[in-house]
């Protein structure tokens, strides 16, 4: 072999070796840049997800607030629904109680005007006892009185007994006192000068009574 041929075969093959030595570098480059490239792309996602962590936490707090304002509200209407409730509740128990006692300052005005016409009944038919009225007369009158009674009882009008019992200052009023019999009607009553009535309960007219000492 020539020397000619010899030095072009040795050129090629150094050619050759630069040729590999290059690509290993660059491949050697590649691989060293490969990782930085990855942890670029690791950080931008990290970045990336804790700006979603930080707006989904926002949003999360933004949703609380809201419904902590809503629920607030719905307490504050239904205090109020509770407050009116009972107000409205009061305000009828108020007009029913009123319109309770116009009846009964109505009914015991009546009542009242009433009572002395029982009491002249009472004095007729003891008048009549003691005439000699007509047995006619005297049971029209009767009847005509217990009628009246009737009448009085179904309002609610009750007589105050008192005949024969202690003094009790809520229902009689003493107008007298006078020596009693025996001694067991001593401090009670010996005689009622006027008749005491109650209407449902209530007294309207105190009965005037004679206490025994």
């Amino acid at each position: 072999m020539s020397r000619h041929n010899k030095n072009k075969r040795d050129g090629s093959d150094f050619r050759q070796e630069e040729l590999e030595e290059e690509k290993a570098q660059q491949e050697k480059e590649a691989a060293a840049e490969a990782p930085s490239e990855g942890k670029d792309v690791s950080e931008g996602e990290q970045t990336a997800n804790n700006e979603n962590s930080e707006k989904e936490s926002q949003k999360k707090e933004s949703m609380e607030s809201l419904l902590e304002a809503a629920q607030k509200q719905v307490q504050d209407e239904k205090n109020k629904y509770v407050y009116l409730m009972a107000e409205f509740d009061n305000y009828r128990r108020r007009v029913s109680q009123e319109k309770l006692d116009l009846i009964d300052t109505a009914a015991k005005g009546v009542i009242n005007e009433l009572l002395p016409v029982v009491d002249n009944f009472e004095r007729a038919l003891k008048a009549l006892e003691e005439s000699e009225a007509t047995d006619a007369a005297k049971t029209g009158t009767e009847l005509i009185y217990k009628q009246l009674l009737d009448v009085l009882k179904k309002k609610g009008v009750t007589e105050i007994e008192a005949m024969g019992k202690e003094l009790d200052t809520d229902e009689q009023e003493a107008v007298a006192q006078v020596p009693a019999p025996d001694e067991g009607q001593k401090g009670k009553v010996v005689d009622v000068i006027q008749k005491g009535y109650k209407l449902n309960g209530k007294v309207i007219r105190f009965a005037k009574v004679v206490i025994g000492i």
